[in-house]
């Protein structure tokens, strides 16, 4: 048969129309949409394709998860109780006690929620602060998204400072202590995109990721006036370095920034890690000023609810593209980007005196397809279900108490679909995911070697000290101890 002809369904188009087609058809050869229009025309079109009937459900782009972290499917929950010390635990153990295979089953772990809940392209950073030194963690990460049939972004780049970083790494189970200087992880991104970039009917990519576009000030919060004051050598080797590198390799840029950084980073516009090539993730307390260099130059910012002080509303007034993403999954976060895209609603909301008029459905929706294909660069391939563009399709099944009666399909998106209503998923056209089941792996099977690696890990890291007890009868949860992160192996 030549491809597939969904029919019957609401298609919810995001095209430059915004159309919502009722008892709509679309078609699809090879890789790509071919058609797309009402049911009674398409029908007689495009015999000898495999009819799939879409009566009762609705037909949507595939999702867009533009920021998420590789690893963390697998430690999910841990130290979820001490937030505040929640880095300093995670990033030892990512640096010390991961293994090769660890990222592969993480991969097929994460793969696998995605893919369930219609997340059709996702960025994927390797661990919580990146970390490139042994590409052969992005590559098996790389490997299950690929198997699974998705598209994956992969996300390496140098880790923040001190430079060099000790590494630990585990060679037949012995740990072996390295450290790890600037060059040798711009070396080890090199090594990435070589062997990942385009691979896979180009379904994999990989964006050169530092940990920040600052490294000197606070690297995970916003830093006051009197600190974020002048670059230093060592920021502007990294801008330099990065820019350099990116060019090299015609590769797009991803990194976090803060209150703080953006001023900085624009200090040396040459090489500043901003412009339209580059999205940026968090923003948390950014100043008007800040918001002005961002939209002057194009760059895209995605944010994940609840994001803190982002001043999301106010960027998006002065022309600044942002899109919803993840952020997950650890510590208690998931990649259902319906429930997420509810959350950055019903958050602003909040945040602006209960104003229930701001971010409606319609721009919610975009944020987590067009906006968010955009902010990759990848718009005129995905985002939206338009002729001639790549088949990232899934279909929802709306026979479900909660989605009935089938009416107002986009707010029914952004209100009431979760990601366990996803029916079919489609990638470049062929089909992934039909009537629930996962077609491109054994789900039990993957799921059980997950558990086993994310075990494996918890003994060697210690992880068992950050597994607390969910705070029965507790109005406020206690310790009876200090709490202090994992130390690495003594080698």
């Amino acid at each position: 048969m030549d491809g597939y002809l969904l029919l019957h369904g609401t298609i919810v188009t995001v095209d430059g129309q915004r159309r919502i087609i009722g008892d709509g058809a679309l078609a699809i050869s090879g890789t790509r949409i071919v058609d797309i229009g009402s049911s009674d025309r398409l029908v007689a079109r495009h015999p000898g394709k495999r009819v799939l009937d879409c009566r009762g459900k609705m037909i949507i782009p595939g999702l867009i998860d533009a920021h998420g972290h590789a690893g963390h499917s697998l430690i999910r929950s841990v130290a979820a109780d001490t937030n505040a010390l929640w880095m300093r635990i995670v990033t030892p153990m990512y640096y010390h006690y991961v293994t090769r295979d660890y990222w592969y089953a993480d991969g097929l772990v994460s793969g696998l929620e995605r893919l369930c809940a219609g997340v059709t392209t996702s960025a994927s950073i390797i661990t919580s602060m990146p970390r490139s030194d042994d590409p052969a963690f992005a590559i098996n990460h790389a490997r299950a998204y690929s198997e699974l049939g998705l598209r994956e972004i992969i996300c390496v780049g140098p880790a923040g400072l001190p430079w060099p970083q000790s590494v630990t790494r585990w060679e037949s189970g012995k740990p072996e202590r390295h450290a790890v200087s600037f060059e040798e992880m711009i070396e080890g991104a090199e090594s990435v995109i070589e062997t990942l970039n385009g691979t896979s009917e180009g379904r994999i990519k990989v964006f050169l990721t530092p940990f920040t576009i600052v490294p000197s000030v606070e690297p995970s919060n916003a830093s006051t006036p009197d600190w974020a004051v002048k670059l230093t050598e060592n920021d502007r080797m990294q801008a330099r370095r990065i820019r350099e590198t990116a060019r090299k390799w015609g590769v797009r840029i991803h990194s976090d920034a803060f209150a703080g950084q953006i001023r900085m980073a624009w200090q040396d516009k040459e090489n500043a890690l901003l412009g339209s090539d580059v999205h940026l993730q968090h923003c948390w307390g950014i100043s008007h000023e800040e918001i002005d260099i961002l939209a002057e130059t194009g760059t895209h910012v995605t944010h994940a609810p609840p994001g803190r002080s982002t001043p999301i509303m106010e960027m998006m007034a002065r022309g600044v593209p942002v899109a919803i993403t993840s952020d997950g999954a650890a510590p208690s976060r998931h990649f259902d980007m319906f429930q997420i895209a509810r959350s950055a609603q019903s958050t602003q909301h909040i945040l602006h005196n209960h104003d229930r008029y701001i971010l409606p459905p319609g721009k919610i929706f975009e944020m987590i397809t067009i906006d968010a294909a955009k902010a990759i660069g990848m718009d005129d391939e995905i985002g939206s279900l338009e002729i001639g563009k790549k088949a990232d399709i899934v279909v929802i099944d709306m026979r479900k108490p909660h989605l009935t009666p089938n009416w107002m399909p986009v707010h029914r998106l952004v209100h009431q679909v979760l990601g366990s209503d996803v029916d079919k998923v489609f990638v470049n056209g062929k089909i992934l995911m039909e009537d629930g089941i996962v077609l491109t792996a054994d789900m039990h099977e993957a799921l059980a070697f997950g558990e086993a690696e994310a075990k494996a890990l918890m003994e060697r890291a210690g992880l068992q000290a950050h597994m607390h007890e969910p705070g029965w009868g507790q109005l406020q949860r206690t310790f009876t101890e200090p709490v202090a992160p994992p130390f690495p192996p003594q080698v």
